[in-house]
């Protein structure tokens, strides 16, 4: 019960930032907004102000911002009406939903950094049979601190410098064993592995696994700030390429979408590990929506700034009629799309029980 209600805390908090983004600027650029809802069906809370509805209805897995105006259907020609609005203007108040998750993504990335996170030492765990680390000597306990002199602190540092080594033979380790410095040469492996985005690479491996010794890290209010930029970016670039080798059938599309069940279960182990688990996928969720919306899809952010753009070059707007087509269209795919990611949560999930069921 208290992960279902951590899973909605996090959904309400990025789908409430979105919806936010757009009624923001609305505002400031005199669009009337007739409702602000989190959530979808029937209204449990509702509060009317300033000509703004704002509810929380019951189902809890999205949100809307109604603008006056907003269709052909409804638009009467006020100043105060969305259509009214130059499509420069009406792109600003689409834009600024998902920049604001994507602003949120970053701030999350800030505060991990600021606050502290868990990783692992350069302590050894293990040694794989095979491999250079084992027959130059080295031995589980041992913590090597430095790779061909240049000091590593923690397991990610030093997986990433023996890795870059694929085209080197041997690796000078400066290894502390019961307080007493070592420089022990090993031999390095060259072997093909795949990547977050299942392309296959050439990396340098010694042999050995992590002990399980973690320490926390957290840096200066600065630091923490450059390093959250990064880590955003950083997500953006591979999220990218991620799309582009989905589009292109070289990532498995039902290996790489998750649905709301899939969410939740990614929820139910975050919060497991503690809070900056947490903000790490409150982060990857908020600006992975961002580049989501700007997909140049109907229906989605990106869809409508792609209209408002060939509206722009045109001179006028879509008639009534495209403008129905393009929402049916656009709402049949992102139906479909919600359908095969859940269908594709069960089966990645309950795939083995499921079987079981069916025989």
């Amino acid at each position: 019960m208290i992960v279902f209600f951590i899973f909605l805390l996090i959904l309400g908090l990025v789908i409430t930032i979105h919806e936010f983004g757009h009624f923001i600027v609305a505002k400031k650029l005199g669009v009337r907004v007739e409702k602000f809802s989190f959530g979808f069906g029937k209204r449990i809370l509702s509060k009317k102000k300033n000509g703004t509805e704002y509810s929380i209805s019951l189902i809890p897995l999205g949100g809307y911002v109604k603008l006056a105006g907003d269709s052909l259907e409804e638009f009467k020609n006020n100043p105060d009406e969305y259509l009214s609005k130059k499509p420069s203007q009406r792109a600003q108040i689409i834009f600024c939903g998902p920049l604001l998750n994507y602003i949120l993504g970053f701030l999350c990335f800030w505060l991990i950094f600021f606050v502290g996170y868990p990783t692992l030492t350069t302590k050894v765990g293990g040694l794989i049979d095979g491999f250079g680390a084992k027959d130059a000597g080295i031995k589980v306990g041992d913590k090597i601190i430095a790779v061909d002199g240049k000091k590593v602190d923690f397991w990610e540092d030093l997986q990433m410098a023996i890795q870059a080594k694929k085209a080197a033979t041997r690796v000078l380790l400066s290894v502390l064993r019961d307080n007493k410095e070592y420089a022990i040469e090993v031999k390095i492996k060259e072997k093909q592995l795949d990547d977050a985005l299942g392309q296959k690479r050439n990396v340098g491996l010694i042999g050995i696994t992590p002990k399980d010794e973690i320490v926390k890290v957290k840096h200066g209010f600065l630091k923490s700030f450059v390093l959250g930029i990064n880590k955003t970016l950083d997500l953006t670039v591979m999220t990218y390429k991620a799309l582009w080798r989905m589009l292109t059938g070289k990532l498995s599309i039902r290996e790489s979408i998750t649905g709301p069940l899939g969410i939740f279960y990614i929820t139910s182990k975050a919060a497991n590990l503690g809070i900056v688990a947490l903000l790490h996928l409150v982060a990857v969720l908020s600006v992975s929506l961002c580049i989501f919306n700007l997909l140049p899809l109907p229906v989605l952010d990106g869809g409508h700034i792609v209209l408002l753009a060939i509206e722009k070059i045109r001179g006028r707007q879509l008639g009534i009629r495209a403008e129905r087509v393009i929402t049916q269209v656009g709402f049949t795919l992102i139906v479909s799309l919600a359908i095969f990611a859940t269908y594709n949560d069960m089966l990645r999930l309950f795939g083995d029980k499921l079987s079981k069921f069916i025989k």
